[in-house]
């Protein structure tokens, strides 16, 4: 089944340059003859305007002449003139109606261009979204390894120092003693002056 994918999408992509080529080589082979025709066309115009100019100068000297021989030559003349104008006229029509044509199959050629042109990205896009659809199954293939739960190691608490714990000790008995000798004084002015009472 890939195998058979793999070549028709060689097919395809094979298709697609040549429908390109193709087309581009149309459009560009009508181009050129537009621009051709155009030019040609251009020069037939102004042939035909220029016989026209000058028949009409030699018809005007042929009024005025009153000379035989003068006469024959001008005549001789507008109607060799007047053989050019028919055939620059002509000419005119020809390409003008050849000039149609190219600009006509110049737009189709040019229409079938864009299409091949959209083609060619839509197919890009499609053969995106295939690789990121093939990339996500591949992901997804993947077997995914639980991850282990590491037991944090819990820090041993530090046990209080005997020579810490000996010297609150000894320090609460001396503040202890400082007391019982501050209130020792007390009692004893006390007793004293009961005896002194007793005396007197």
């Amino acid at each position: 089944m890939n195998k058979k994918l793999v070549e028709l999408e060689k097919v395809l992509q094979q298709t697609k340059k040549d429908f390109l080529k193709t087309a581009k080589r149309a459009t560009s082979k009508l181009d050129q003859t537009r621009k051709k025709t155009a030019k040609e066309l251009d020069k037939a115009k102004a042939q035909a305007k220029r016989a026209r100019q000058q028949l009409q100068k030699k018809s005007e000297r042929l009024a005025k002449s009153a000379s035989a021989s003068t006469k024959r030559e001008l005549n001789k003349q507008i109607k060799s003139l007047k053989k050019i104008r028919a055939e620059a006229s002509k000419n005119v029509a020809q390409l003008s109606d050849d000039l149609k044509i190219v600009l006509d199959d110049l737009s189709k050629a040019r229409t079938h261009l864009a299409h091949a042109v959209h083609i060619d990205e839509a197919l890009k896009k499609v053969k995106k979204k295939m690789g990121k659809a093939t990339g996500k199954k591949k992901k997804s293939s993947k077997k995914k390894t639980p991850k282990k739960n590491v037991a944090k190691k819990k820090a041993p608490k530090k046990k209080a120092s005997t020579k810490s714990i000996g010297k609150r000790a000894v320090a609460k008995k001396n503040v202890a003693s400082k007391k019982s000798k501050r209130k020792i004084p007390a009692k004893n002015k006390a007793a004293k002056k009961k005896v002194s009472r007793k005396q007197s």
